[in-house]
């Protein structure tokens, strides 16, 4: 069963159970928390029903309060790396960084250099914007490791948080090029709620259950034998919302491993670019828009299909 009114803040999880699901599994489906990670939580006693501490085999009632607090995430050591940026544009409150293909946006397991944030560290010694925290640091949005373009960087919480609220209000420009499978002859729009896989925890999907609106426009550049090139819009920001969305209708994006076949192959990834992106600065209360240049594997991949 899933759960309904739920609230969510940096270090606090609040919903109301809709009854009929043992705690730890409740957890997982109603928030991105893995059932090991939820199991934990409760052994630690960070998980209250009614502000009562209870077992992961409980099942709450429905209408019940489940308040989860997150405790701070123990980071690795991470240190500033001489990484070369592309930086489209920078001064004392932000900056615009066109990433490659390939490299991760922040640190996680696994990957504790070679990141952007790595790099970032290095460009801006300690001005960066402190809001999530040390493994995040000037992060307000982020792209996949197999996507490549421009991402805009706080350098300070002032700047993150008049950022932040306009990814909130859906002012925030986010226009990408992406080559997908198949044929798709007019221009559309995809309006599904996105939300976490129930079986596969890294994965996305169309569904109405623990999900929220995701809304993504396509226009169509052009087609090619077997695949189209398209223009797309994001009036919201889900995990994965372009891939998933274009694997719904039937047109997975090229390359994408995880919610296409993943061919061809050589493109190590999909074939999706954050071409612009648009915003009022913060501070100087000026709307500013970059666009960048298609990257080579982009290109060349475009060549390939002519």
């Amino acid at each position: 069963m899933k759960a309904t009114e739920k609230m969510e803040t940096r270090d606090r999880i609040e919903f109301t159970a809709a009854g009929g699901c043992r705690l730890d599994k409740l957890i997982s489906d109603s928030t991105e928390l893995s059932r090991s990670a939820a199991v934990k939580l409760i052994e630690q006693g960070l998980v209250t029903v009614n502000g009562k501490p209870c077992g992961k085999k409980d099942v709450p009632n429905e209408g019940s309060i489940v308040a989860v607090e997150l405790p701070e995430p123990k980071s690795a050591d991470i240190f500033p790396e001489d990484i070369p940026l592309d930086i489209v544009y920078e001064d004392a409150d932000l900056l615009v960084v066109n990433k490659p293909k390939g490299m991760v946006v922040h640190p996680a397991a696994g990957h504790y250099s070679g990141t952007l944030v790595n790099a970032l560290m290095y460009h801006c010694g300690g001005s960066l914007s402190g809001i999530n925290g040390e493994i995040r640091p000037g992060i307000v949005h982020r792209i996949d490791k197999g996507t490549s373009g421009l991402l805009m960087v706080a350098k300070n919480d002032f700047a993150h948080l008049g950022l932040s609220e306009q990814i909130k209000a859906h002012t925030f420009t986010r226009e990408y090029s992406a080559v997908v499978t198949g044929s798709i002859k007019e221009d559309g729009t995809v309006n599904a709620p996105i939300g976490r896989h129930k079986t596969d925890r890294k994965r996305m999907c169309v569904t109405p259950d623990n999900s929220r609106e995701a809304v993504t426009h396509y226009s169509v550049i052009r087609n090619y034998a077997g695949y189209t090139h398209l223009a797309v819009k994001l009036e919201t920001g889900r995990t994965h919302q372009i891939r998933v969305h274009m694997s719904y209708i039937g047109h997975p994006v090229a390359g994408d491993e995880v919610y296409g076949n993943g061919k061809p192959k050589w493109l190590g990834g999909q074939c999706l670019h954050a071409k612009k992106i648009g915003f009022v600065h913060p501070r100087l209360g000026e709307y500013l828009e970059f666009d960048s240049e298609l990257p080579e594997y982009f290109t060349k991949f475009l060549k390939s299909i002519e």
